[in-house]
C-alpha cells in the first residue's frame, strides 16, 4: 500500500478500537473522502469526540473535541466521517496553508460544498477553534475552478511570491468554437501558466486513445500550445512538481518571461 493507503487504514482501526463516541477527523478524513493527502504529518490519526470532552494525544492518536454541528458528520464505508465542508476547515489547524488549500480545491471543484457554504460554515463556530488563523487565508485563496493538487500549489506559489493573480480554466475561442481551456492566464500580460504533471498525459492516454504512446500525446499538447499562440499571441510557461520543489528558480523564470513579452510588445 502507499503510505496515504496506510494511514487510511491506520485512521480506520484507530476509530475502532476507540473507547468513546468519536469520528473520524482533520487529516484522516481526507482519502476515507477520496481527497489529496499531499503535504501533510500522516503521523497521528485524528478523532473527534462527540461528547464535546477534552481530547488526548496518545500512542499516535490524537483525540480533539469541538462542537458537532448538523451535517458535519457523514457515513462512508461503514464509518462515521468528518464531511468534506468540516474536513476542508478541519485541515488548516493542523496543516500548512499550502496543503489545506489543496484539500479545499478539490472537494469545492468536486461540488461537495460552495464558496459561499465554507465561509459559512467558518463564521458560525470555526472561526473561534484554537490555531484556525490559516482557515481565513484558506477560504479566501480557494477556487472551484482549480482542478487539481499540481494547480493548487501552482496557484499558492503565484500569491505567496507576489504575482498577481490569474485567472483559472480561461477559455480560447476561435471563430466561436472553444479550442482550449488554460489551467492560469495572465491576458493583460499576455502569458498563460500550464501546470505539467505526470499524471496528466497519463490521464490522457487511457481517457483518448489506450494505443497512443505518451510521446504522440506530448507533441499533440505542443501543437495545442502553439495553436493557442497563434489566437492569442502570449507565450507559455510551464510548471511541473520539479519546478514547485524549487521556487526560487520558478520566480525568476516567470519573471524573465513577463519582462521578455513587456519589451516584446513595447518594439512591437
Amino acid at each position: 500500500m502507499s503510505p496515504e493507503q496506510q494511514y487510511a487504514v491506520r485512521s480506520r482501526a484507530a476509530y475502532r478500537q476507540a473507547r468513546t463516541n468519536v469520528f473520524i477527523s482533520h487529516t484522516s478524513a481526507v482519502p476515507l473522502l477520496d481527497g489529496p493527502l499531499w503535504g501533510f504529518d500522516l503521523g497521528d490519526a485524528h478523532l473527534t469526540r462527540f461528547d464535546g470532552r477534552t481530547g488526548r494525544r496518545e500512542a499516535g492518536i490524537q483525540q480533539h473535541r469541538g462542537a458537532v454541528a448538523e451535517g458535519d458528520v457523514v457515513t462512508a464505508h461503514g464509518l462515521q466521517i468528518s464531511s468534506p465542508l468540516r474536513t476542508a476547515l478541519e485541515v488548516t489547524t493542523v496543516g500548512s496553508v499550502e496543503a489545506s488549500l489543496v484539500v479545499a480545491n478539490h472537494f469545492l471543484h468536486r461540488a461537495d460544498f460552495t464558496p459561499e457554504q465554507l465561509r459559512t460554515r467558518y463564521d458560525d463556530s470555526i472561526a473561534r477553534w484554537p490555531f484556525s488563523l490559516k482557515c481565513e487565508l484558506v477560504i479566501k485563496l480557494a477556487d472551484p475552478r482549480i482542478e487539481s493538487p499540481g494547480e493548487s500549489r501552482t496557484f499558492y506559489f503565484l500569491w505567496k511570491h507576489q504575482f498577481p493573480l490569474p485567472e483559472p480554466q480561461y477559455e480560447v475561442f476561435d471563430n466561436g468554437r472553444l479550442v482550449a481551456r488554460l489551467d492560469f492566464a495572465y491576458p493583460a500580460l499576455g502569458i498563460w501558466i500550464e501546470f505539467d504533471g505526470k499524471v496528466k498525459y497519463q490521464r490522457r492516454r487511457t481517457a483518448e486513445d489506450d494505443e497512443e504512446d505518451v510521446t504522440r500525446i506530448v507533441l499533440r499538447e505542443k501543437r495545442r500550445e502553439e495553436r493557442i499562440a497563434e489566437i492569442t499571441g502570449w507565450r507559455c510557461l510551464r510548471v511541473t512538481w520539479f519546478d514547485l520543489a524549487n521556487p526560487e528558480r520558478l520566480v525568476a523564470r516567470l519573471r524573465n518571461l513577463i519582462e521578455s513579452v513587456a519589451r516584446s510588445r513595447r518594439t512591437a
